[in-house]
């Protein structure tokens, strides 16, 4: 049986990298299912055709309406990388304004293995709510990549690869070990 990977992406660079991390993640046997915020939802309106033909789910990036039934197979686990600052702190907080906040936020409730990796610049990473929210998600079980092992801030308006590999390690990794 295929385990189910939900797919989240916030609105940074490698979120544009999907189709090629899609097709990774289902080398590996994942049922990948792929939820944007809204900002990335927009950066990735061209790739949508083409990652709803790769993983024969729709791409969502609203809550569905009351009533209405789960597009979705239920998740084995849940990758949200890249995840913003905006995204991570939000998701700390508890705040459940945007889809995918909203499902990785009930899925502590819910005991989902979450796995999260942060993109942001080394400005970004200075500001003392973000450091309490990483902290703040690692206490709640969520496996945050950040730091040796996972990103490491560069500086604004410097870009490196995203550290894709260690990401997908982790999920199946977490998974197993779940």
């Amino acid at each position: 049986m295929t385990s189910v990977l939900y797919l989240f992406g916030a609105a940074a660079p490698p979120v544009a990298e999907f189709p090629r991390i899609v097709r990774r993640a289902q080398a590996d046997g994942w049922d990948v299912c792929v939820g944007l915020t809204p900002t990335a939802a927009d950066w990735l309106v061209d790739a949508a055709p083409e990652l709803e033909e790769l993983t024969g789910h729709p791409i969502r990036s609203r809550y569905k309406r009351p009533g209405e039934a789960d597009a979705w197979p239920r998740a084995d686990a849940i990758l949200f990388a890249p995840i913003t600052m905006n995204s991570l702190n939000t998701w700390a907080l508890g705040l459940t304004s945007s889809f995918p906040v909203g499902v990785v936020a009930e899925g502590i409730g819910k005991g989902i293995p979450l796995i999260t990796m942060p993109c942001v610049n080394s400005a970004y990473a200075q500001h003392p709510q973000f450091a309490r929210s990483v902290a703040e998600l690692r206490a709640a079980g969520v496996s945050v990549l950040y730091g040796d092992g996972g990103f490491v801030p560069n500086e604004p308006g410097q870009t490196r690869p995203f550290p894709w590999d260690a990401a997908l390690a982790e999920t199946k990794a977490f998974v197993s070990g779940s």
